[in-house]
């Protein structure tokens, strides 16, 4: 029971604090991760590959898989609560008082605050990933043409994600035979 109270607690601490979506609840899972070694660095990322591409938020996927990982069925229970539990509060609290503080400047300077916030976790995120994956040339030049293309074509993400997996699924199956 202590262990589920600890995830809880660990896991509402990450939906508090993660301003800028689910890939902004990565350093903190990294944290837990270090801090409570209830998964690997290792396992953490293949998380994240797996929430990629499941529906829904990657940040409640994230939760549940580290929540099953640590504790079962009822771990990613209570892991799923946890990091969705303040966003509920906080979006029914600001429901219900949106008209009162729409035009506050200290509201609009909050709000102004988080945004690059987000971006910091993000940007964390990113730098994390990239020094611990195992990186591939030529899915690092893939990685560089297809930001470098998003900035002079707009292209459908969906068609990104399935030329990457089709590349990537490619470069699997020539790597187990061996070529």
């Amino acid at each position: 029971m202590k262990l589920l109270f600890q995830l809880f607690l660990q896991f509402f601490h990450v939906g508090v604090f993660s301003f800028g979506g689910g890939y902004a609840t990565l350093p903190f899972l990294y944290a837990i991760s270090e801090k409570f070694h209830w998964y690997s660095v290792k396992q953490l990322t293949d998380m994240l590959a797996i929430s990629s591409i499941t529906p829904g938020p990657v940040g409640v996927n994230v939760a549940t898989f580290a929540g099953f990982a640590t504790s079962g069925i009822l771990g990613a229970l209570v892991a799923t609560t946890a990091v969705i539990l303040p966003s509920f509060i906080i979006v029914t609290i600001v429901y219900n008082v949106l008209d009162k503080f729409q035009t506050n400047r200290y509201v609009k300077g909050a709000i102004r605050g988080i945004k690059p916030a987000g971006c910091a976790l993000l940007s964390a995120v990113g730098i994390r990933l990239l020094f611990t994956s195992n990186l591939h040339l030529l899915g690092t030049l893939l990685f560089l043409f297809f930001i470098i293309l998003s900035f002079f074509k707009k292209r459908d993400p969906l068609f990104i994600l399935g030329f990457s997996a089709l590349v990537g699924l490619g470069l699997g199956y020539f790597n187990w035979i061996g070529v």
